[in-house]
């Protein structure tokens, strides 16, 4: 193979880590954590996960800063995160999170007095538990290093229809791989594709009426995977109720 060749395969390879966003190296950040001792006080967030125990993601999870959270589009990310450069605080190993939630800036304190969510610094405000995995509770911020990795989760994904008739607002969730739904289309038995629109966190809207058909989706995440789940909700569902599709 020639060395024109050669350059051309290794920039693929590059490219493809590079949109798989796993494979990357490691990345400097803070950490803190909230919700308490439970983490009662992570439930619901700006995700639209409600209930993060019923949805499965337990107390792995974190609130991302401005520069991380992509206006929602990192709702269901992963990352490994590790406490480094601190040996009073830091605890040995690593911890994976879920990304559920976004952590607001506080522009009335200094970025390294309180604001530590203020653009541009890439946070993780924690769980409370799954800090004191990574840190000791008395640090309340260390420094961390952390990178994306894939998501592993059990069963199938998730698809939560709320909403009304002409407005089906669709709530995905336990999302492997890349985690972080990019692009939704939805199908009724008696209709074609039609892309959904992105509402809020991981809640995607379609204002089509679609009562009375199953109903089939098709998921992109943003390694640039897609996963059809075919009549994922049969004929009779109903507002409210949860289905499970394929995962990835």
């Amino acid at each position: 193979m020639d060395f024109l060749g050669c350059i051309i395969i290794v920039a693929l390879l590059t490219g493809l880590k590079i949109v798989e966003g796993f494979g990357g190296g490691w990345s400097n950040a803070h950490a803190t954590f909230y919700g308490g001792g439970d983490a009662s006080g992570t439930m619901g967030g700006a995700c639209g996960y409600g209930n993060l125990y019923s949805q499965g993601y337990g107390t792995n999870t974190a609130a991302l800063s401005t520069a991380l959270f992509n206006n929602g589009l990192s709702c269901g990310a992963c990352f490994e995160i590790k406490c480094v450069n601190d040996k009073r605080w830091c605890l040995p190993g690593s911890i994976t999170v879920t990304a559920t939630n976004f952590c607001p800036p506080n522009n009335a304190l200094p970025n390294n007095a309180g604001g530590w969510c203020n653009p541009p610094l890439q946070h993780f405000d924690l769980s409370q538990p799954v800090f004191q995995h990574m840190a000791q509770y008395k640090a309340g911020i260390v420094p961390v290093q952390y990178r994306r990795v894939a998501c592993k989760k059990s069963g199938g994904m998730r698809f939560t229809i709320n909403g009304h008739s002409y407005f089906n607002l669709v709530l995905i969730t336990n999302v492997g791989g890349a985690g972080d739904v990019v692009s939704v289309s939805i199908k009724g038995s008696k209709t074609g594709w039609q892309a959904m629109s992105r509402n809020w966190g991981q809640n995607w809207q379609s204002n089509n009426y679609l009562n009375g058909q199953a109903l089939s989706f098709k998921v992109t995440t943003s390694d640039g995977r897609t996963v059809v789940s075919n009549n994922a909700a049969p004929s009779n569902w109903a507002f409210g109720q949860t289905f499970n599709g394929r995962q990835f």
